[in-house]
C-alpha cells in the first residue's frame, strides 16, 4: 500500500483538531483526542528544547500560545512540559510521549520547523532527535519541512519514513528572514527529487503554480495548507490529494 494513502483517505487537521474556545489549543493533547475520536489525521509541528528534545509546538516563541515569554529553545523539556497551553489544561507535549499516546490510532504528519532561520544548511539537532522517535514508531507517519536541508538529513537518518516538502510561492516580503535569492530558489521546488520526496504540502493560494502541476504529473502526492472554509476546500480539491484544514469541519467528516 502507498504509505501516504492514510493521509489521502481523509483530510488532515492542522496543528491537531484545535479549537481554543472549546478547550483545544494548537498542537495539544486535547486537539489530538478530538481528532482520534473522529479518526482524523493530524499535522503537528516540532521545535527543539534547550536540552535537545523535540517538542510539539509551532512558534519559536512561547508568547502567543502560553502565558510565558521567550524562545522555546531557551527552556529545557521538563520546563516546557510544565507550561500550560493557553485555553487548555495540559502542557507542551514532548514528541516521543505524544507519539506513544497516538499509538498508531490516526496518521500523523510531522513538520520540522526550520532551526536555521534562513531555510539554509546550518546544522540542527532536531532532525536526528526526531528520527530516533520515528524509526521506532509503528503507525502511519510522514515528515516534512520548509527547509529541504532538514529533510535531506531525515532521508539519511530514517530512509523508510515518507518525506516531503512544505512549499510556497516564496514572495520575498512574506519571508523577511530568508534571503531573496533563497526565496527565488525554493519557489522552483528544485530539491524534490534530490531528497527522494514523495509529496509536497503547498500554499493553498498558489496551487495553480505550474511546478505543482508538473510534480503531480510525475506522481507526487499534493497536499495543501491551510484550508479554512468550505469554498476554499472546494477549490483546493480540484488539484490536491488531501487538504490540511482548521477552523471548520470538512464535509466528509461532519
Amino acid at each position: 500500500m502507498n504509505p501516504l494513502q492514510p493521509f489521502i483517505d481523509g483530510p488532515i487537521a492542522h496543528r491537531t483538531l484545535h479549537n481554543k474556545n472549546a478547550g483545544r489549543p494548537e498542537n495539544s493533547y486535547e486537539g489530538l483526542d478530538a481528532a482520534i475520536a473522529l479518526g482524523i489525521a493530524v499535522e503537528i509541528d516540532l521545535q527543539l528544547s534547550r536540552d535537545g528534545v523535540p517538542m510539539v509546538f509551532h512558534d519559536y516563541e512561547l508568547d502567543r500560545l502560553t502565558s510565558k515569554t521567550g524562545l522555546v529553545a531557551n527552556y529545557d523539556a521538563d520546563t516546557l512540559q510544565a507550561i500550560s497551553l493557553t485555553g487548555g489544561e495540559q502542557g507542551i507535549p514532548r514528541f516521543d510521549e505524544f507519539m506513544k499516546y497516538v499509538d498508531g490510532r490516526i496518521p500523523v504528519l510531522i513538520e520540522l520547523k526550520d532551526q536555521d532561520g534562513a531555510l539554509g544548511s546550518k546544522l540542527s539537532n532536531l532532525e536526528a532527535a526526531t528520527c530516533v522517535v520515528m524509526r521506532d514508531y509503528n503507525g502511519s507517519i510522514a515528515v516534512m519541512s520548509f527547509n529541504p536541508e532538514m529533510i535531506a538529513r531525515c532521508a539519511m537518518l530514517a530512509p523508510n519514513i515518507p518525506r516531503g516538502l512544505v512549499t510556497d510561492a516564496y514572495v520575498a516580503k512574506d519571508w523577511p528572514n530568508v534571503p531573496a535569492q533563497r526565496c527565488a530558489e525554493l519557489a522552483k521546488i528544485p530539491h524534490y527529487d534530490l531528497i527522494g520526496a514523495s509529496f509536497i504540502s503547498h500554499n493553498r493560494a498558489d496551487l495553480s503554480a505550474p511546478r505543482v502541476a508538473d510534480l503531480k504529473s510525475q506522481g507526487a502526492a499534493i497536499f495543501c495548507w491551510t484550508v479554512r472554509t468550505p469554498d476554499q476546500e472546494d477549490q483546493a480539491r480540484k488539484i490536491v490529494d488531501s487538504i490540511t484544514f482548521e477552523g471548520y469541519m470538512p464535509k466528509d467528516i461532519i
